[in-house]
């Protein structure tokens, strides 16, 4: 009876700790501002396409073998036929009690299989540019500062504005000729081969990566060309500081001074930009996808916006908000953990 008490006594500590911490204060409060974020996004998102001309049903009625009777029947079918707010009121509601996004004009399946089927191929490349780009952006950033106005920096300061002065689909276009003119050495479209299914586990996973080159290539080059600028001139702006030049007077080495003393405070805006940083990887994957014909959220909701399948389009525009909203999360978290002076409230 008495170890019962105590592990009550406990339990309910631990929940009293963890209720009053101010890492899980803050989570909950940003999951609450979450659903209010992605209200006001799908509510948004509806009304405009209900604001553009036509719908699923009138790309239909252009279909001679297709009578009036049957539009009629579909129209009722998926609710076309009620008001605006009806609409979108029946359709909430079916999300609030059901966890249901609807069903797919085009596809004529649940909206919520095709998402799960579309966003591992969107997160598996956003996520590994985003890991690419910081893997060589820090370092060769780190170097341009360290050799600042020496060849190695100009070099890489060249090769960052020519980064940067190209949009995602310019360098997407110049990616899809040279596979054009290498074939067969870059394979483009879909992210795996026709006899994908017949390969061993690490030929299936060579496979994806064979198919993700060039894609990662022109969704991460701008992001690598602005992420490596700005690492070089935190860094500059750190090296300039008194506690700096006092860590050099004391004998310690160069090295220990920048890797140890200089750099943890010049990554910590970096972190901060971690959550934009996914954002714009996001949005650039759903430029990317539909040039290299990659199978993931972008294409999916683009062919949605076209064929007006609004339920599609709806739901895949909330899984984006809710892919964006983690990013700026986990993003705050980090920079929490790498420097434990910062107050999560002043993040707000």
């Amino acid at each position: 009876m008495k170890n019962t008490k105590i592990s009550v006594e406990t339990g309910r500590g631990w929940l009293i700790k963890l209720v009053t911490d101010e890492t899980s204060i803050y989570v909950i409060k940003r999951l609450l501002q979450a659903l209010l974020t992605i209200f006001l996004a799908s509510a948004l998102s509806f009304f405009i396409m209900k604001l553009s001309p036509g719908d699923y049903v009138d790309t239909l009625r252009q279909n001679p073998k297709i009578s009036l009777e049957r539009i009629e029947e579909i129209r009722q079918q998926f609710g076309l036929d009620k008001s605006w707010l009806q609409q979108f009121w029946l359709w909430l509601r079916q999300i609030i009690t059901r966890g249901d996004f609807g069903t797919s004009f085009v596809y004529q399946r649940s909206v919520s299989s095709l998402l799960w089927e579309r966003v591992p191929a969107t997160l598996l490349l956003a996520i590994t540019s985003l890991i690419t780009t910081w893997a060589i952006a820090i370092p060769l950033g780190i170097l341009a500062a360290v050799k600042q106005n020496r060849p190695t920096d100009r070099i890489l300061q060249v090769l960052s504005y020519a980064g940067q002065g190209f949009p995602s689909f310019i360098s997407a276009l110049f990616l899809l000729f040279l596979a054009q003119i290498t074939t067969p050495l870059f394979p483009v479209g879909n992210m795996t081969s026709i006899d994908h299914a017949e390969l061993t586990w690490l030929g299936k996973i060579l496979d994806i990566v064979w198919h993700m080159i060039l894609p990662l290539i022109a969704l991460s080059m701008t992001s690598f060309a602005g992420l490596q600028r700005i690492m070089r001139g935190q860094l500059l702006d750190v090296l300039r500081q008194d506690y700096i030049q006092t860590a050099r007077a004391k004998g310690l080495s160069e090295d220990k001074v920048i890797y140890i003393h200089a750099l943890r405070n010049a990554i910590n805006p970096l972190i901060t930009l971690l959550g934009f940083e996914l954002a714009s990887l996001l949005s650039g994957a759903f430029i990317t996808e539909n040039f290299f014909n990659w199978p993931g959220l972008g294409k999916l909701t683009l062919q949605a916006v076209l064929a007006k399948d609004q339920y599609l389009v709806m739901a895949s525009l909330v899984m984006s908000a809710v892919l964006l909203i983690i990013g700026n999360l986990i993003a705050d978290l980090m920079l929490k953990a790498a420097d434990p002076r910062i107050k999560l409230e002043d993040l707000n």
